[in-house]
C-alpha cells in the first residue's frame, strides 16, 4: 500500500507559478515511479508529467506543459514535486499525483491504468 497526499494548490494569476507537493508513505519511495495527472472541469483526467526511478529519475511531460512544468523527486523526503511556471488559464484543474510501485520493462507512463495508487487531488485555478 502507498498513501499519497498532495498539497500546494491554490489560486494564481496567469503567468504566475505554483509548486505542488505529493508526500508518499507505506513503501520504499525510492523504488516507486511517480506521475502527475490533471482533470479540468468537464474533461477526462489527463497525463501531465512522470518520473521513474530505475534510470536515475528520467522525466516525461505532456506537450502542453513541456518547458513550463518540472517534475522532481526527493527520496529523502518521500516527496515528488511539480513546479509549474508561466501558468495559463487552461492549466486550471484538479491535480493528482499517482504511484506505480512496479518495475516494468516498458513503462506506459501516460496511462492512468499504469498507476496503482492515487492522491485525493489539489485544486489549481489560474485566473486571466
Amino acid at each position: 500500500q502507498v498513501q499519497l497526499v498532495e498539497s500546494g494548490g491554490g489560486l494564481v494569476q496567469a503567468g504566475g507559478s505554483l509548486r505542488l507537493s505529493c508526500a508518499a508513505s507505506g513503501r520504499t519511495f525510492s523504488s516507486i515511479a511517480m506521475g502527475w495527472f490533471r482533470q479540468a472541469p468537464g474533461k477526462e483526467r489527463a497525463f501531465v508529467a512522470a518520473i521513474n526511478w530505475w534510470s536515475g529519475g528520467v522525466t516525461y511531460y505532456a506537450d502542453s506543459v513541456k518547458g513550463r512544468f518540472t517534475i522532481s523527486r526527493d527520496n529523502a523526503k518521500n516527496t515528488v514535486y511539480l513546479q509549474m511556471n508561466s501558468l495559463k488559464p487552461e492549466d486550471t484543474a484538479v491535480y493528482y499525483c499517482a504511484a506505480d510501485p512496479w518495475s516494468p520493462k516498458i513503462w506506459n507512463y501516460a496511462m492512468e491504468s499504469t498507476y496503482d495508487y492515487w492522491g485525493q487531488g489539489t485544486q489549481v485555478t489560474v485566473s486571466s
